[in-house]
């Protein structure tokens, strides 16, 4: 079947509310994990117990991104209720330039309580009535507000956010951003400011867990994939042909790909890194088709594995990458994916995953059923029974790909 023809209902399952996560646990590492090993055989255990699941062989991809406080809930007056302006991508620019802009920047942002909000701009004030932020709309595009923003202090829109922004917690958290989510829905190593998300796979880390995996051996590794609110875009449409994935901007070094070529029994850190990871393999086969990609600028499209199709061998592939990287002169790529992958997929780079338990009926489901085939159902049936935590606050698990 071709993935264009998958009905998203086959890929659901019952997930009761009293399952969802609505708080991390007190410690990262003391989640549950959930350990299905090459045999397709299933093993409960802790999170502090994964260093002894890696060793010298092992390369491990994190995602290095870090949520920014992308939510601005804009008070009215008194009586009326506020507007939350949720920043989703930077419009014409990219997410660097956007943290690092002074006085003014526009986004494309998702409004609630939007019809109560008429044509005068948003104007928040301190508690002297001088003006902090003014948002004004620009216009509207593929569902979301073109906000700009304009602020008079000498300091960019990062530290804006920082000082009045609100974490962006899943719409399946159904309470209010806490003290506590400013450190635990962001990882131990996040570096770089650009998501609007957690790549939650990454909660359970901490930095002795990262130590005892390097003590066996293990390399890390980092990417990024700046994880957008499109994570959580619901499949509405009955076949998937009929979902835009969402694209997502993502950086890969060529230390890392060489580090692939090196020690190619990789490890994901959660599907945000197996996407970035699986579109690097694309690329490759895209360059060595022909295709000319300018590699500060690259785009990998959602059905690109289905339509072209390869049996490029990996290092080739990879090898591929890093001659065009030189004739180029870039030390990174940059770019955006939008690749899905779904059953039918086949892993290129891929050959582990750790990745918490996701929404039914999502494309993430689709990432999973691809990894370990119909034993996905066997799975997730497992961790129901034996009170697994579900979604971002949630357990882990650890899957050989089949």
């Amino acid at each position: 079947m071709h993935p264009k023809d998958i009905r998203i209902e086959d890929y659901t399952y019952d997930l009761p509310n009293e399952r969802i996560a609505q708080h991390p646990l007190e410690k990262r590492d003391q989640s549950k994990l959930l350990y299905r090993d090459a045999s397709g055989e299933i093993s409960d255990l802790k999170f502090h117990n994964i260093p002894e699941l890696f060793g010298p062989d092992d390369l491990l991809i994190f995602n290095e991104t870090r949520v920014i406080r992308a939510r601005l809930i804009f008070p009215r007056g008194e009586g009326m209720k506020p507007i939350e302006v949720f920043c989703i991508d930077p419009y014409q620019i990219d997410i660097e330039s956007a943290m690092s802009a002074t006085h003014h920047v526009t986004f494309k942002c998702m409004v609630g309580n939007a019809k109560k909000w008429k044509d005068a701009p948003l104007i928040w004030k301190d508690k002297d009535g001088n003006d902090l932020l003014i948002a004004e709309k620009q216009g509207r595009e593929g569902g979301t507000f073109i906000i700009r923003f304009s602020w008079t202090k000498q300091i960019h829109f990062a530290a804006i956010l920082e000082e009045l922004g609100h974490m962006p917690l899943p719409p399946y958290m159904t309470r209010s951003d806490e003290p506590e989510d400013a450190d635990r829905y962001q990882t131990v190593y996040a570096t770089r400011d650009g998501s609007v998300a957690a790549p939650t796979a990454g909660l359970h880390f901490t930095d002795e867990v990262l130590s005892r995996i390097e003590s066996a051996g293990s390399q890390l590794g980092r990417v990024i994939l700046h994880v957008g609110a499109g994570t959580f875009k619901p499949v509405s449409s009955d076949t998937m042909e009929g979902h835009e994935m969402h694209s997502e901007a993502l950086e890969i070094s060529r230390e890392i790909i060489q580090s692939i070529i090196e020690r190619p029994r990789v490890t994901a850190v959660g599907t945000t890194s197996t996407r970035t990871l699986e579109s690097l393999y694309w690329l490759g086969v895209m360059i060595n088709g022909g295709q000319t990609v300018d590699m500060n600028n690259v785009f990998v499209d959602q059905w690109v594995p289905y339509e072209i199709g390869s049996d490029l061998p990996v290092d080739k592939s990879l090898s591929t990458v890093l001659e065009e990287m030189r004739i180029q002169n870039v030390e990174s790529i940059h770019g955006r994916t939008q690749i899905i992958i779904a059953p039918g997929y086949e892993y290129k780079l891929v050959k582990r995953l750790i990745t918490n338990f996701h929404q039914p009926g999502s494309t993430l489901m689709l990432l999973v059923a691809a990894a370990i085939g119909e034993d996905w159902k066997g799975v997730y049936e497992h961790a129901l029974r034996n009170d697994y935590r579900f979604l971002s606050y949630g357990d882990s698990s650890l899957l050989h790909i089949s």
